[in-house]
């Protein structure tokens, strides 16, 4: 970060992608709220701030993860490890003023108000039942409402219907609608949101219950998200416990770039051989016994069969989670952050519900309280 440097250009430049990007009232590190844009390169934006502690303009440059430090480290050393260098060009030299790490919408913000909005349904007395990404939802901007109709169509395309048709050239039958419309799309790409924007929904409450009212034996949400409870014991209610194995499974696919247990072509007893491979732990002696399919997957003293192709939590965490980060130029989490969200995630996915934690708990935890919850707050 540099005082000002007056160099401006147009608002309207695209960013660069990876960048961390900012809006005009965002406040940067509880300090610098963004005034303006003054320019960008291949791997920063510059972005003109008032800096709330001096009262001064400053320009606060932010990089991608994978851009190069040794610039700031150069005029650090330039500006205060060398005072014996005397010479009339240094007052031409950008002075640092401050250096941090900005962490940027990376999902934190959006995990605590997902686990805060879970809460609140089961503080309720209501078990969501269907918690999966596609029912997290981000809040339209503040001035959507702006938009005339005119206007909304020529951002995002007018109503495009197509033709129903049947593969086999047949009629259809008179319940099927002859045309059908494609949804509108009004999302952008993860990194062009701002702090501002990161503001969620839970939506989709069809099978919402009440546990004191009414008795669940099936879960419908999608296969690698169900718990395990649901298929290996039927004959017990599901609870709100049950909301917490898929909620940490929502976790997991919003901090990576995968399901935790993967889904493609899976069958229910593939996802039930993943989860004992993953967790690394075995399913309870009834539940055990009860899985006809378990030869298929184990061998009789309960390991993977030879040829399997087994994956650890571990090697997941690193293929799933940090390492598409690091290909992408977002930095993975650090060893203490690592092993806070890994504790927490485990405690959430215990196969015997009652050994999991419940969404108090959650919030309370490590990784929530050091973490995610200041990225919201």
């Amino acid at each position: 970060m540099t005082p000002e440097s007056r160099r401006a250009s147009s608002d309207h430049d695209p960013p660069p992608f990876k960048i961390y990007s900012h809006r005009r009232r965002d406040i940067i590190q509880s300090r610098y709220r963004v005034v303006h844009k003054l320019g960008y390169g291949a791997y920063s934006i510059i972005w003109l701030c008032r800096d709330d502690h001096s009262d001064a303009y400053v320009a606060v440059k932010v990089g991608t993860g994978d851009s190069n430090p040794r610039e700031a480290e150069i005029l650090s050393l330039l500006n205060s490890a060398c005072p014996s260098i005397n010479h009339p060009g240094k007052a031409m030299m950008p002075t640092v003023c401050d250096r941090f790490v900005l962490q940027g919408p990376n999902a934190r913000s959006l995990i605590a108000q997902l686990v805060l909005a879970v809460g609140c349904s089961h503080s309720g007395g209501i078990v969501h039942g269907d918690l999966h990404v596609g029912n997290v939802l981000l809040r339209l901007p503040t001035d959507f409402d702006r938009l005339s109709i005119e206007h909304l169509y020529a951002k995002f395309r007018q109503p495009d219907s197509q033709p129903v048709v049947r593969l086999d050239g047949k009629p259809l039958e008179r319940s099927i609608p002859s045309i059908a419309t494609v949804p509108i799309w009004l999302g952008k790409a993860s990194e062009e949101f701002s702090p501002s924007e990161v503001s969620v929904i839970l939506s989709d409450f069809g099978e919402a219950y009440s546990p004191s009212t009414e008795h669940r034996y099936e879960s419908h949400t999608p296969l690698s998200f169900a718990p395990p409870e649901a298929r290996l014991e039927p004959e017990q209610s599901l609870t709100f416990l049950s909301d917490v194995w898929t909620l940490a499974c929502v976790i997991w696919a919003i901090l990576g770039q995968r399901p935790l247990f993967e889904e493609f072509l899976a069958t229910q007893d593939d996802i039930t051989g993943e989860q004992i491979d993953i967790l690394g732990v075995r399913l309870p002696v009834e539940w055990w016994e009860k899985w006809e399919a378990r030869h298929e997957y184990f061998d009789a003293s309960g390991e993977p069969k030879t040829g399997r192709h087994v994956q650890s939590w571990e090697d997941r965490f690193e293929s799933h989670i940090q390492r598409p980060r690091r290909d992408v130029g977002i930095p993975g989490f650090e060893v203490e952050e690592k092993r806070a969200v890994m504790d927490m995630l485990r405690s959430m996915l215990s196969f015997r519900p009652e050994r999991r934690l419940t969404l108090e708990s959650i919030l309370e935890c490590e990784w929530m309280v050091k973490w995610a919850l200041p990225e919201y707050k």
